[in-house]
């Protein structure tokens, strides 16, 4: 398994107290997205086209 390398969204701010999450997509297979406060913590592992439709969903919104 690909070691995910999670980039925090351009819209979070530099407070460490901000709600944020991290996403990699560096995993053909998979995209992975992490609460940027909890580095150590669970990890939600998307296919590409779930993390795709996600987006699309949220943009509409």
């Amino acid at each position: 398994m690909t070691e995910f390398v999670f980039v925090k969204s351009s819209y979070s701010g530099g407070d460490a107290g901000q709600q944020c999450v991290e996403v990699a997509r560096n995993d053909p297979g998979a995209v992975a997205v992490r609460d940027s406060k909890d580095v150590n913590g669970s990890i939600l592992r998307l296919t590409p086209t779930t993390w795709t439709a996600f987006t699309a969903h949220v943009g509409a919104v």
